[in-house]
């Protein structure tokens, strides 16, 4: 789902790149910044969209400027007020954001400045622009991190009602995508359940580990001025301060931590997305999509096409993408802040939109499938997805597994010779490969009889599936 504040130019009123005002950072300068290096250097375009958390976070900054008596209350009350006023000129789309300005802090300070005179200058006092995008980050992705963890949670219960509503469908298991074993549809889809539950679970490590604040860290070295950085974190809700003001400006572990959390989802939505594709397509019928989340073809009338998962296994590549982006932009870093930093926020963005984009689609495409449990069950009664059953039957008969084994590899041989199925074998032929077998062996054959008797923990049994559903909440 795209984010309310999505694309700066047409939601936030654009981007402004009429004359040029003096640098706030210019007092060392003579000349001004070239044309070139201006637009080059320039990422309020995109950066623009953390204008909620960098007017929060200099709220809280003022506040404590003021306990502190770095500022006085009076202006304080006054900064409050007119960061409160910045932003509904951003959210009403009145603002224009200057490329003059570089960035979405320098924007948002000097409207602030215009607005209330003097005291704006004020607020900037013991802060850095290099602690301040830290924390703005950090805000951004501490926020996008709880909402794309209840996105997993839904898809998850999407999983588990679908589950649930399918407890008797019988499917072919594979391996090597060869028929291997039955297995419940349901048990299947509960793989998928604990799948996007292990991603939930790395996005929420991800986020006690963003959850740290990082202001107060000034450019590097922290700074002379009494502030305290507790008061800060309290306002902001953050349990943790970050303990070295170095680390603090240059650390993005936790956007490399995000976006490899986030690769790891897509590895997962990628294959659920190709099993959808193949399940859909008329060779397996195992499954209909809902028709809203499929197009057709401009050329051929009769095409029904699973493009949401295509685009979703697509969209892999660009997620694993942007975490080797940012691998690669800090491999080289030096401590402690370097402008290169700046491309940090193209891959976080993109990665958080996608994620919960894809996140919130594939849950509807779960909740609203149809299964055609007829073609599922016929499959897992062609390709002698019982033999493994045939060897088993013989195990506590006294044939050792690798013997049975072979049996059974035998009378698969003779069934393939013979165009016929194990279960429709007399018992008389099959007592031909082995004394052993008896008339109860064909209670072990059928599909319903092959998924029943594995029980064993984690195994496809409908009993184990119902506990496990029992245990979801289902």
């Amino acid at each position: 789902m795209k984010s309310k504040i999505q694309n700066p130019k047409s939601k936030i009123g654009g981007v402004r790149r009429a004359a040029r005002p003096k640098k706030l950072w210019g007092g060392r300068f003579t000349a001004a910044t070239s044309d070139a290096v201006e637009a080059f250097t320039a990422s309020v375009d995109i950066d623009s969209r953390l204008y909620r958390h960098d007017i929060e976070g200099s709220i809280a900054h003022a506040k404590m400027l003021a306990k502190q008596r770095i500022i006085k209350s009076s202006e304080a009350a006054q900064i409050v007020r007119g960061l409160k006023a910045v932003q509904q000129e951003i959210e009403s789309g009145r603002f224009k954001f200057s490329q003059a300005d570089e960035d979405v802090h320098m924007n948002i300070e000097r409207r602030l400045t215009e607005k209330i005179g003097a005291a704006g200058g004020k607020l900037h006092t013991a802060r850095s622009r290099n602690d301040q995008v830290a924390l703005d980050m950090r805000l951004f992705l501490r926020e996008e991190l709880a909402q794309i963890g209840a996105s997993l949670g839904r898809l998850c219960q999407a999983f588990a009602g679908a589950a649930k509503r399918n407890i008797d469908v019988i499917m072919p298991g594979y391996t090597h995508l060869q028929r291997a074993q039955p297995v419940l549809f349901a048990h299947h889809l509960l793989a998928y359940h604990d799948m996007f539950a292990r991603d939930r679970a790395r996005f929420a490590d991800c986020r006690e580990r963003t959850n740290v604040l990082p202001l107060g860290a000034g450019a590097l070295a922290g700074t002379t001025h009494p502030i305290d950085r507790n008061y800060v974190a309290q306002l902001l809700s953050f349990p943790r301060v970050a303990p070295n003001s170095i680390d603090a400006v240059s650390d993005r572990d936790f956007i490399l931590e995000f976006l490899a959390a986030s690769s790891i989802l897509f590895v997962h939505l990628s294959r659920l997305s190709e099993e959808l594709i193949l399940w859909s397509s008329q060779e397996f019928s195992f499954v209909e999509l809902p028709d809203r989340y499929c197009t057709g073809s401009s050329m051929m009338p009769q095409k029904k096409n699973p493009d949401v998962p295509e685009l979703i296994r697509g969209k892999t590549g660009r997620v694993f993408g942007h975490l080797n982006a940012l691998l690669t932009i800090m491999k080289g870093l030096p401590l402690a802040y370097n402008r290169d930093l700046q491309e940090d926020k193209l891959p976080l963005f993109d990665t958080v939109d996608t994620v919960k984009t894809c996140l919130q689609l594939m849950a509807e495409i779960v909740g609203g499938m149809k299964v055609r449990r007829g073609n599922m069950l016929a499959a897992v009664r062609d390709g002698f997805m019982n033999a493994t059953d045939l060897a088993d039957y013989l195990v506590p008969r006294g044939v050792p597994f690798r013997e049975a084994h072979a049996v059974a590899g035998r009378v698969v041989q003779h069934c393939i010779a013979q165009r016929r199925r194990i279960e429709e074998l007399p018992l008389s032929e099959l007592q031909a490969f082995s004394a052993k077998f008896a008339k109860d062996v064909y209670g072990y054959l059928s599909a319903e009889a092959m998924v029943q008797r594995r029980r064993s923990l984690g195994g496809t049994a409908r009993a184990n599936v119902l506990r496990r559903l029992k245990e979801l909440g289902a």
